[in-house]
């Protein structure tokens, strides 16, 4: 028997007044987003749906994310760390003296629940349209391991990819259900979550008519490659040939006048291994790029639109919690010609070669090319912080947050300054939901909740917060924020590891390191962050069996 009495979510109602009571839940991501891209939080690219939520929602300034795409999505999904639910890196399984080591399983763990076992439990029916990618996803036939995928990790009903990326036309590992689907020939993956996301709530609707419903929706837009339909990328012709450094301008000059960051934040220095945009080559190929990513995120905003609809014409809207993020900052990676992993495939739905790698003389968009946008217009993305997916710098872990709920939100269209993490989403959907957290589950001993509720903050009341710091690891980058003080250090050359302090506060661009200045402050946060990181399983990036 499942024990859940570990926090007190619930209450002492009936389950059929409990029903009329709580909220549904829809948590939704884009992936590989930058903070500034959409137009609520200062960007250009045309988001009506996600600026209307905001209008009448609540936007957080400062919400954190784990800096890449299967460890923030182990972190949503669990209320944990990411090494704590098994998923410290990649869908991949590290050695140490030949031992698995777990915070490094590359799966999902059984000592983790996920929200959709939480709420499935209180009485949700559970659903999911999107991108799974905290369990491998190779093999075929009775050889596929399927014990963590969404339908057995508490979804009631599932369409989407078990991967991490692919073509947008034909994604690898396409399941409806336990099932392989077949995405047939005028297939745009985007669209296809947002159609079946609202087929799934009619269902559900139908089914169950009394039941609160549980919605996790995660893209892959706007993560590479680089696809859309023509004519959703011709809406942006001519509006990228300013090039990086005018627009990035042009952000923070938004930013500030919605209040998306106030005059403290100022505009990181252009990546330095980029050349101004008046020297740049291949102007066109650099305004198409972009082009062709504007319009992925136009398409994710209009697929959120469609369950908007449905939620509007079935009477559910106003009393849906609706939650929008980003799994990490903008992607700088580089495809080149050689890349060839699981989700790039080797032809298109119709047999036609695929060419991988940024190639100047090839415009993105159509299903037969593979390219990203690199690194200048990351920069744009995550304007006006610095660095990228991967690092945990402002730039690597900052994401939108949009909470929308006409029923439970006091402080409609605000900001919020109040700090917020990935490990709060699990906190916050059973606090509404009145949901328990529990101590063990299906036999298993179940790790205890790091996340805290914000639902107090819809409320426009103080959240009980992280006043013990908010942690991160990854690939070596590693940080600590406690309060408006935040440390942080870079892996790779030729930082190495040297530990950076800021005052988010004032620097929010992390452009004034005070850790010389302040040595004590900074012994005192890198044990901080050394007794975390020993509590969750942290072992030395590239420290294990060769």
């Amino acid at each position: 028997m499942t024990a859940l009495a570990a926090m007190p979510f619930g209450c002492s109602d009936s389950s059929d007044t409990l029903a009329l009571k709580r909220p549904n839940i829809i948590v939704t991501m884009a992936d590989d987003m930058g903070f500034s891209d959409i137009g609520c939080y200062g960007g250009e690219i045309n988001t009506p749906v996600l600026d209307s939520l905001a209008a009448d929602g609540l936007r957080f300034r400062s919400f954190y994310n784990f800096a890449r795409c299967c460890p923030t999505r182990a972190s949503l999904i669990t209320g944990l760390y990411p090494h704590q639910a098994g998923v410290g890196h990649m869908m991949s399984e590290y050695r140490k003296g030949g031992e698995p080591i777990p915070s490094y399983m590359g799966n999902l763990n059984k000592s983790c629940v996920t929200i959709a076992e939480v709420l499935g439990h209180a009485g949700y029916t559970t659903l999911m349209s999107g991108k799974w990618h905290v369990t491998p996803a190779e093999g075929s036939g009775s050889k596929v391991d399927r014990s963590n995928w969404p339908m057995q990790r508490g979804f009631d009903k599932f369409f989407g990819t078990i991967h991490g990326a692919g073509s947008f036309y034909d994604p690898v590992s396409l399941t409806r259900g336990n099932e392989p689907e077949d995405p047939g020939p005028d297939f745009y993956y985007t669209t296809a979550i947002g159609d079946n996301a609202s087929a799934l709530i009619e269902e559900a609707l139908e089914e169950s008519p009394e039941a609160p419903f549980f919605l996790y929706m995660p893209f892959t837009a706007p993560h590479w490659p680089l696809h859309a339909p023509e004519e959703a990328i011709a809406k942006y012709k001519g509006r990228y040939d300013v090039g990086w450094d005018k627009l990035r301008e042009e952000r923070l000059a938004r930013m500030r006048e919605i209040g998306a960051v106030d005059e403290t934040a100022l505009l990181s220095e252009r990546d330095p291994s980029q050349p101004p945009w008046e020297d740049a080559p291949d102007k066109e190929w650099q305004a198409r790029r972009m082009e062709v990513y504007a319009a992925q995120i136009e398409l994710m905003d209009a697929a959120i639109g469609n369950v908007v609809d449905t939620l509007k014409g079935r009477g559910q809207f106003d009393n849906t919690l609706i939650l929008f993020l980003a799994d990490n900052g903008a992607c700088a990676e580089r495809l080149g010609s050689n890349a060839r992993p699981l989700h790039i495939p080797t032809e298109t739905y119709a047999g036609d070669p695929v060419a991988v790698g940024n190639d100047p003389a090839v415009m993105p968009g159509a299903e037969e090319n593979y390219q990203s946008y690199g690194v200048p217009w990351a920069n744009v993305s995550n304007t006006p912080f610095r660095y990228y997916k991967h690092w945990v710098h402002e730039g690597g872990i900052s994401s939108p947050l949009i909470a929308h709920w006409p029923a439970g939100i006091m402080a409609e269209g605000t900001w919020t300054d109040q700090v917020g993490h990935l490990i709060d989403i699990m906190a916050t959907c059973a606090d509404v939901g009145q949901a328990a957290y529990p101590q063990d589950y299906a036999g298993n001993a179940i790790t205890p909740l790091e996340g805290k509720s914000l639902a107090p903050v819809f409320r426009n009341e103080d959240a009980e917060g992280h006043p013990e710091g908010l942690y991160w690891e990854h690939e070596g980058n590693r940080a600590i924020r406690v309060g408006d003080w935040k440390l942080v250090s870079k892996f790779s050359a030729p930082e190495k590891g040297q530990w950076e302090l800021y005052n988010i506060a004032q620097d929010r661009s992390e452009l004034n390191d005070l850790a010389e200045a302040m040595p004590e402050r900074v012994a005192e946060m890198a044990t901080q962050w050394q007794e975390w990181a020993d509590r969750v399983g942290v072992i030395e990036w590239r420290s294990w069996d060769r």
